[in-house]
């Protein structure tokens, strides 16, 4: 099957992109010299062009021309949470341990009004100074009633893989990160910290890969000048 003009060309240029020889915010070809570049007509030049735009490697502004796109169309990238301390030094208290069943979390757990789950508030130190203040929602049958002391659950992690199998670092999972200044009154007080300063609010549901069920949502609150991040592509 004979492969069209424009899919050639859209092709041709993709490949120019993706081997270096444009770079991100880099001017591009335009409609005029694509079609004298291959001799084509202008709906040839324009349909190639438009394919780019749709698979996110250029961006086509009116009246100032073609560029690189800046983020390719489903580009992998890692994501990772750098700790600034050393682990040695990290240490986990465990506040509370509460049965509930409002309405909020029963929704973002799709649990039925009449079931239960259970809140874990924790605090993590770094050399003895809190960073990050835990708020953790696990459906009950997922918390062991009978533990021993509410340290038990210093991790949580740890729990799942021991009492019910889960590793949740194997599980699905989808977490937010947003600075929220000023910080709640509550949290300045967890966190040893001024109502001027802001922190790091993050979100986390981790479901299970074989049920998509909700197995653990977490809020924290992070200390500003404790979050770092790290992206980095994959080629």
């Amino acid at each position: 099957m004979i492969k069209p003009k424009y899919l050639e060309i859209k092709n041709e240029l993709k490949q120019q992109i993706v081997t270096g020889q444009f770079h991100n915010g880099d001017r591009f070809y335009s409609e005029s010299e694509i079609i004298k570049k291959y001799n084509v007509s202008s709906i040839t030049a324009i349909r190639a062009l438009k394919e780019l735009v749709q698979e996110g490697y250029i961006v086509r502004y009116q009246g100032i021309g073609t560029f690189v796109s800046r983020a390719r169309k489903e580009k992998i990238v890692k994501f990772s949470d750098i700790e600034i301390f050393s682990f040695d030094n990290d240490k986990v208290h465990v506040l509370s341990i509460i049965r509930e069943n409002k309405k909020q979390i029963l929704d973002v757990l799709k649990l039925t009004t009449d079931s239960y789950y259970y809140r874990i508030e924790r605090i993590r130190e770094a050399d003895k100074i809190p960073y990050i203040y835990h708020k953790s929602y696990l459906p009950e049958q997922y918390i062991n009633p009978n533990y021993p002391n509410i340290d038990y659950y210093n991790s949580i992690y740890n729990r799942l893989e021991l009492d019910y199998g889960v590793d949740l670092n194997e599980e699905n999972f989808i977490e937010t990160n947003e600075i929220l200044f000023p910080a709640p009154k509550n949290i300045c007080k967890q966190l040893e910290i001024n109502e001027s300063e802001p922190v790091v609010f993050q979100t986390k549901l981790s479901s299970l890969s074989e049920n998509n069920k909700p197995i653990e949502y977490v809020e924290s609150y992070k200390k500003w000048n404790f979050y770092k991040i790290q992206l980095q592509s994959n080629n």
